[in-house]
């Protein structure tokens, strides 16, 4: 069955979502919109910056937000693309995007949008993805018979919905299950989202960490018009993407450099090059900066080997990194 849409549900048919912030009532705005421009018409106030991520109000995407960004404006966006085209246009100062999660891989359009899109890459940043169950206020788990969420949610929480034998509506977003269930205050439902969904949509949490891999993480890059500079000799990492040559063993040649360099691989991953049949880009990620000594000498390396590379960015490398 294909997964709801969000943008089909009674909150999105009225125009409006809520959107708290902490300590605040609940504030009535207007978004997905021409520029997602809250209703008073503002951007950013207070000299608060306004950073772009993709979803409804309460996405695991504005929780990374928050996490990293604390106390600025956190402006919704329907697409990916959205996203990146606000940042480059300069209606948000910033934008935040998911790449991979450690169970379900890599984001392929989040990757497609960095190598189309001229922004730069300034920092990263993992969250520890926790389901929540969600209910509307009074409702008990022993009557609960269906819950809501995006397929990937649902499939991650697999082993606790099977054993309360409950029925599955697989929806586009996790936020807008939330949405939707508070919106229609369906006593027998509930929905698996963030704990930020049940603050802003005003669900009970029934229960937490319901998902079988409680190292279950997902990684956001942050995107900028203006590149970041390091400034001190900390652990920084860097992002790229190349083209291979017509040539054989091209992929073997263009990595070889960063072995006899000794620069560690981090991440690599491959995307169709659209209007190029059967033909490949590639994502490549390393640690370190690409003035070091080592890293220079295996840019070079890979610049010969290729058609076409760019880096797309150097930032600090997140602490935050769960180990195995």
């Amino acid at each position: 069955m294909k997964p709801r849409s969000p943008w089909n549900f009674p909150c999105f048919r009225a125009g409006v979502a809520f959107n708290k912030e902490p300590g605040d009532k609940h504030k009535r705005s207007r978004w997905f919109g021409t520029g997602c421009i809250l209703q008073d018409g503002s951007l950013g106030v207070n000299g608060t910056r306004r950073i772009a991520f993709q979803g409804m109000p309460g996405a695991y995407s504005e929780q990374a937000c928050r996490e990293r960004f604390p106390g600025e404006r956190y402006v919704p966006c329907k697409t990916f693309e959205d996203v990146f085209t606000m940042v480059e246009e300069g209606s948000a100062e910033l934008g935040v995007v998911p790449v991979e999660n450690s169970m379900a891989g890599g984001i392929s359009d989040s990757y497609d949008l960095l190598a189309a899109h001229h922004l730069h890459i300034v920092g990263e940043y993992y969250l520890k993805v926790s389901h929540c169950l969600l209910g509307i206020k009074g409702a008990r788990i022993e009557n609960i018979h269906t819950v809501a969420s995006h397929p990937q949610a649902l499939a991650q929480c697999r082993a606790y919905i099977r054993k309360r034998g409950w029925n599955r509506n697989s929806v586009y977003d996790t936020a807008g299950a939330a949405c939707d269930l508070a919106v229609r205050r369906e006593p027998h439902e509930a929905a698996i989202a963030s704990e930020l969904c049940a603050e802003l949509y005003g669900l009970d949490i029934l229960m937490r960490d319901i998902q079988e891999n409680k190292k279950n993480t997902t990684r956001f890059l942050v995107i900028s018009r203006t590149e970041w500079v390091p400034r001190d000799d900390g652990a920084h990492k860097t992002s790229l993407f190349f083209e291979v040559r017509n040539i054989p063993a091209a992929l073997y040649k263009c990595l070889g450099g960063f072995a006899t360099n000794n620069v560690n691989l981090t991440r690599l991953e491959s995307r169709p090059i659209p209007g190029k049949h059967w033909s490949y880009h590639f994502h490549l990620d390393f640690q370190g900066r690409p003035d070091d000594p080592h890293c220079r000498l295996a840019l070079e390396e890979l610049e010969f080997f290729t058609s076409n590379y760019k880096i797309l960015g150097c930032y600090p490398e997140s602490p935050d990194t769960m180990d195995p």
